[in-house]
């Protein structure tokens, strides 16, 4: 299969957002398999290629919107979105106010849920702002 240009722009973006252990990480585990790759595949091209790519929403602000809508839905893509998120420039306090508002619209056990994940992100960004 031919890879088209949004797959070509999906697959740069995907792997500047990710950086590249996460992205070799995800490749080599979950998308080891062929019907994981034609996950990933699809996702590259329609996801980061279609969605991501888009003029009108910078990568630091559609980053938000995935943490947000992760941990709103209790999706368990928030751990790899906050990572993302955190690579964009968004702060350990400003994702815990995000949390924090959000307890008071989708409650607290989403909210916690978040923490909880949160709680295995945040150590990683810390030793990379202290180096």
């Amino acid at each position: 299969m031919a890879e088209s240009e949004l797959y070509r722009r999906g697959s740069a973006l995907r792997r500047e957002l990710m950086g590249e252990e996460l992205h070799a990480q995800l490749d080599n585990t979950v998308y080891a398999d062929p019907a994981g790759r034609q996950f990933r595949d699809l996702s590259i091209e329609l996801l980061f290629g279609g969605i991501w790519s888009r003029p009108g929403l910078d990568l630091k602000t559609r980053s938000l919107v995935c943490v947000i809508s992760d941990a709103a839905t209790g999706a368990p893509e928030l751990e790899l979105h906050l990572r993302i998120a955190m690579r964009q420039g968004w702060t350990e306090q400003e994702m815990v106010e995000v949390f924090l508002q959000l307890m008071g619209y989708v409650g607290a056990p989403l909210a916690r849920q978040a923490f909880i994940i949160a709680q295995r992100v945040f150590p990683e960004f810390r030793t990379a702002a202290q180096s």
